[in-house]
């Protein structure tokens, strides 16, 4: 029996769109497709799972296997009931700071202080949009230390660093009033998750064409 659809598909965070087109092309990935899902749900992580839900069932008879490159992201663990009831895996870890800087160097970050703000390239880039504005802190600055009086340090997590980046990052840890660390991670798991993941779906492709070879 065939299997339906052709190819990998990777659901992604928006928050990776970047990331995981740069993987794809220096990668040569051309069996995989990338659908992204809103950044801003991550200000709403309790939508992340229905949504993640929803775009696996319209795309599945069009694709052979699927991928979600999603850390659990603050749902509690309902992101991973979804993926058991549809039979999907997804990237391991907590979310995109753990598998950018790898499971025992997060872990270690954390243990140095707990009180740490990550920034990502992305989030980086987007900083007022996703942080100022989508916190409403542009209107309501006497907020700021509600969100963040908590924190520290500010932890730049570095994918593609340049003194730029660096700068920038340094600048929103000062506006924050936090101490600046500056890692330099690359796309720590992501690129060997997303390999593993094509690899698979290619494993699956090579099987149907056996039983296929065979039945015929």
């Amino acid at each position: 029996m065939a299997l339906d659809g052709q190819g990998t598909l990777i659901i992604a965070c928006g928050a990776l769109a970047h990331e995981v087109a740069a993987l794809r092309t220096a990668n040569g990935w051309s069996a995989l497709d990338v659908r992204c899902l809103p950044p801003e749900l991550h200000n709403r992580p309790e939508r992340i799972p229905a949504a993640v839900r929803d775009l696996i069932r319209e795309s599945r008879p069009r694709y052979r296997s699927i991928f979600v490159a999603y850390g659990d992201c603050g749902t509690g663990g309902l992101l991973d009931q979804v993926l058991a009831e549809e039979g999907v895996e997804r990237i391991p870890g907590a979310h995109c700071y753990e598998f950018y800087a790898t499971e025992r160097a997060f872990a270690a970050l954390a243990d140095e202080d707990p009180g740490s703000f990550y920034l990502t390239d992305f989030l980086l880039r987007h900083f007022d949009r996703l942080v100022i504005r989508g916190l409403g802190l542009d209107r309501h600055p006497e907020l700021f230390p509600m969100y963040f009086g908590n924190y520290r340090r500010l932890v730049y997590l570095a994918q593609r660093p340049s003194e730029t980046a660096e700068r920038d990052a340094r600048a929103i840890a000062e506006r924050m009033g936090l101490a600046f660390d500056y890692r330099v991670t690359g796309y720590g798991t992501l690129a060997t998750s997303l390999a593993a993941a094509l690899e698979r779906g290619q494993g699956a492709a090579d099987r149907e064409e056996r039983v296929v070879t065979w039945a015929s």
